[in-house]
């Protein structure tokens, strides 16, 4: 099997965590952990870069996402923000340009800085992404921000629209954010017609993996919440130095010879 087929397989077990690297460090150690596939985090790394989300273009992204991709030897799913370009063209150059880099598939937003794309535009917009990579070379993780702010009047309604719309223009996943209401994510896997992607960590309500497993969720997802997990430890461990100077943010830490022989041929 490629790649891409072993990744479009996981979406059609019994479910799967699929967590978020943001750099060639945080992807090698995800995958010696044992992860048979990793997603890219556009949050985490804009936050490595000292950026705030959604403030990198496509080209500074997809660097970043090529040297993820080099680093590991399992398939790497991008998140590509809204595909980076005001047109569905411009979708389709990034999506290809995805492709050529090695990854596997892409998280593609129906939203730009939170404001939703009119329905068809943004169906229009996966269906570009869905030229640019053939069915079965790339899963298309359509992602709809309804429940994350963006929605308006009967978010439920607009969200199964939209995600009916988006398989029917050839996406192989639906990404949900912002829901966490069991109910409401029990229903939503199983009205729209494709797996559901839940982010877990998002929310105030945080509902762990086998939990959304158990409501019909295919794949979860971290978003940037590994990288703000790495981050805060940082901040943590500089509050401690410059307020008592004592190390206790070494307990537990990995030692040097270990990360070297992580990270090592």
């Amino acid at each position: 099997m490629t790649a891409v087929s072993d990744f479009l397989a996981l979406h059609q077990g019994p479910g799967f965590v699929l967590p978020n690297a943001w750099d060639p460090g945080s992807a090698r150690i995800l995958e010696q952990v044992g992860f048979p596939a990793l997603a890219t985090t556009s949050a985490g790394i804009a936050f490595a870069l000292g950026r705030p989300d959604a403030s990198l273009d496509g080209e500074t992204m997809l660097e970043h996402v090529a040297q993820i991709v080099s680093s590991v030897a399992v398939p790497v799913s991008a998140d590509l923000e809204a595909g980076y370009g005001a047109s569905p063209d411009d979708v389709a150059r990034t999506i290809a340009r995805a492709v050529e880099l090695g990854v596997v598939g892409a998280n593609l937003e129906d939203q730009v800085d939170g404001e939703l794309f009119e329905i068809d535009e943004a169906t229009a917009r996966i269906a570009a992404a869905r030229a640019a990579a053939p069915a079965g070379t790339f899963a298309i993780n359509a992602r709809t921000d309804t429940y994350f702010g963006a929605g308006a009047g009967d978010v439920f309604a607009e969200t199964i629209e939209r995600a009916t719309r988006y398989v029917e223009a050839g996406a192989d996943c639906v990404f949900v954010p912002g829901v966490d209401d069991p109910d409401t994510i029990r229903r939503l896997a199983t009205e729209i017609a494709a797996p559901l992607n839940i982010v877990a960590g998002l929310t105030a309500t945080m509902t762990d993996a086998p939990t959304l497993f158990s409501l019909g969720v295919k794949r979860v997802s971290l978003g940037g919440s590994l990288a703000r997990a790495a981050l805060s430890l940082v901040e943590q461990a500089g509050r401690e130095l410059l307020e008592s100077g004592t190390l206790g943010f070494l307990e537990g830490a990995l030692s040097y010879g270990q990360l070297q022989r992580r990270f090592g041929p």
